[in-house]
């Protein structure tokens, strides 16, 4: 799984169980707004701050009533169980990244990368063994590579070109960014989607399939073939009648475009296709409308993924004020707090991920999150929103889909995954860890290193207490149990009493939990232990000491019975070799430091860099370009950066493609 390119210099330096510092400089960008706070929290009405960082909170939902069964059995098969997902890898949930925030959850170069954003990676690759990211969203669509940007940036902004209704500007970027992920490749293992620009298709620009297979090489595991094409006629990118037959066509005009240029040259790109990355926006465009054209029969030696992207709900409302209703957050949250949602939201695919199966294809959840439009504040911003991601990956695996990726998308939406402060204060904050990482890093452990776990929801209780069976080769080897049930006087606390018919239990189970005191609280959320704390308190790496927790099992009744508080989410190991797989042999960490010149050293006017990546907040605030999201930019200033990497007990060797 070679890189073709060989090392160009050496800018980022790699140590064996040691730290060796490197030195460059990074750019800071200045924010409009004082310093965000973490203090108690505040009305939404009073709080005018960017959405990453709102502190405003919601009530959490009553204690059902009637009250739920406080005694839950858990009966498992030792053999011949059905209703199991097909077999999937620890892999399954990873992240979607809007490329024009690349630079601020990677790094701002080849050379310099994100040093929390490489532990929070190597934490998922020491519990499943590897990470997929899809970089993309509504700003691939007419993404430019050009040979290079002034100040020697990798991305940029045209913000006098913004057209369509999703306020999206062109993007130019540079083969640096390519750099930049292949980097990140050779220091934690992640593997890539890479959207490929759809508004313009005469001709096709091809530029960043022959780039991307030139840099990445086995790193690229897939070119997705438009973004939300069912939606181009609403978002002006088409003209209506568009159908899916016209993609279809489309498709077959990439490829002879592609066989023509030349760029394809081992002939592995067009094995490499993404298709159709549908929002199920209209019913002429459901998945079933798509597979009635023949599509995957006609490119079946293309395809390599089938995808969809879906989000339970939407707050665009919220955000363009455009006739859409508004969503009520309060009387929303309730809807995220229960596993029923989940069940109705992906039954529409049930018979689109039985259909890959008999073509041999694996089926995508290509961009998902809590709300299109960057979320709900209060309900994608709580441990609330951490059961509700973990629930819901469970039940995507569950429903043989093959992977899903959580959308991150900037300073201006509630549901990032983790984001990097405003740079401006990059020189004093750290990051800040939102509750749907701990939802994929629970997920990790979920389904372990095996790349044959089978996912069964058990469908034994209620929807505010879902209980998951997880199986290699056919035997339970974990349970996954929640309790949505917000309720501090330990009343709703349920109990899992977990037994398996045809085997025997041990004399104790290891038991990890994901807890936090309510469903409303905001950060310092706990995964056995430990913790990323609140807002820009964290450098990627687990703060505290891990907790693990050991129950003693009821060898003569054969019952292993493991409290579920309410709230809560127990991992319940059934085997120590299980519990053992998922343990990491050595833990593999990036540390760093920085410091600011002792002079002023901002030499760029602010307006000029009204075009770059970062923060807008002079025009309208800081954000994403999803829909919904604001364009970035603002000053800067200049930093050393100290960058270290610290192996503990572990041998590996990296190709750094360093420009």
């Amino acid at each position: 799984m070679g890189i073709p390119l060989p090392v160009r210099s050496l800018g980022l330096f790699l140590a064996l169980t040691a730290v060796v510092p490197c030195h460059g400089k990074i750019t800071v960008y200045h924010a409009n707004q004082a310093a965000f706070t973490t203090a108690s929290a505040v009305p939404a009405a009073q709080y005018s701050g960017v959405q990453a960082y709102s502190p405003v909170t919601l009530t959490p939902p009553p204690v059902p009533s009637p009250a739920i069964a406080s005694a839950i059995p858990v009966q498992l098969q030792n053999a011949g169980t059905i209703g199991m997902s097909i077999p999937q890898p620890g892999s399954f949930m990873g992240f979607s990244v809007e490329m024009s925030v690349t630079n601020q959850v990677f790094g701002k170069n080849s050379t310099q990368l994100q040093v929390p954003f490489l532990n929070l990676m190597a934490n998922l690759q020491q519990r499943s063994g590897g990470v997929r990211i899809r970089v993309g969203g509504n700003t691939q669509e007419s993404a430019k590579l050009v040979d290079s940007l002034h100040n020697n940036r990798i991305l940029q902004k045209n913000l006098t070109g913004i057209f369509g209704t999703t306020d999206t500007p062109p993007l130019d970027y540079t083969r640096d960014l390519l750099y930049m992920m292949a980097n990140v490749s050779a220091l934690v293992n992640v593997r890539w989607f890479l959207g490929v620009p759809w508004f313009v298709t005469k001709p096709f620009d091809l530029a960043i399939v022959g780039a991307s297979q030139e840099i990445l090489g086995d790193y690229l595991l897939g070119l997705q073939c438009a973004n939300e094409p069912d939606m181009y006629v609403g978002h002006k990118h088409r003209t209506d009648p568009y159908t899916p037959y016209d993609y279809g066509g489309e498709m077959s005009d990439f490829l002879t475009q592609l066989a023509a240029s030349g760029l394809d040259v081992t002939g592995r790109a067009k094995q490499l296709l993404i298709g159709p990355n549908i929002a199920n926006s209209q019913p002429a465009w459901a998945p079933e409308q798509i597979w009635n054209t023949g599509f995957v029969d006609t490119y079946s030696e293309n395809l390599a993924y089938l995808a969809v992207e879906k989000y339970p709900t939407s707050n665009c409302g919220a955000v363009y004020h455009d006739g859409e209703a508004i969503l009520d957050p309060q009387a929303t949250f309730p809807e995220f707090l229960s596993h029923t949602a989940h069940v109705q939201l992906l039954a529409p695919y049930l018979n689109s991920t039985r259909y890959a199966q008999s073509k041999g294809k694996q089926f995508l959840m290509m961009e998902t999150n809590s709300a299109a439009c960057g979320g709900i504040g209060g309900i994608s911003d709580v441990y609330g929103g951490a059961l509700w991601g973990l629930d819901y990956a469970l039940q995507l695996a569950h429903s043989n889909f093959s992977g899903g990726m959580f959308h991150t998308g900037g300073q201006h939406v509630f549901y990032n995954p983790f984001i990097a402060p405003p740079t401006a204060q990059s020189t004093f904050r750290q990051w800040s860890i939102g509750p749907l990482y701990y939802a994929a890093l629970a997920m990790a452990e979920a389904m372990g290193k095996s790349n044959l776990t089978q996912v069964l929801d058990l469908k034994i209780a209620s929807p505010y207490t879902p209980m998951y069976a997880l199986y290699e080769n056919g035997t339970p080897v974990r349970v996954a149990a929640f309790n949505y049930v917000d309720d501090p006087t330990g009343a709703s606390d349920i109990t899992a009493v977990v037994s398996i018919a045809g085997g025997t239990l041990p004399s104790q189970v290891k038991v990890k939990y994901l807890a936090a005191s309510s469903v409303s609280q905001k950060g310092n959320y706990t995964w056995a232990g430990q913790t990323f704390g609140g807002f820009f308190e964290s450098d990627g790496r687990p703060m505290g000491t891990e907790d693990i927790q050991s129950v003693s099992c009821d060898t003569t009744a054969q019952t292993c019975s493991v409290k579920v508080p309410a709230p809560g989410f127990a991992l319940i190991f059934l085997t120590g070799a299980v519990y053992s797989e998922n343990e990491p042999d050595a833990v593999l960490t990036f540390a760093t430091t920085a410091r600011t010149h002792t002079q002023n050293t901002a030499t760029v006017d602010p307006a000029v860099l009204a075009t770059s990546n970062g923060h807008n907040g002079a025009v309208d605030g800081l954000g994403s370009t999803s829909r919904g999201g604001d364009k970035n930019a603002g000053g800067r200033i200049q930093m050393h950066v100290v960058l270290s990497v610290l192996t503990a007990g572990l041998t590996m060797g990296a190709a750094l493609l360093v420009r």
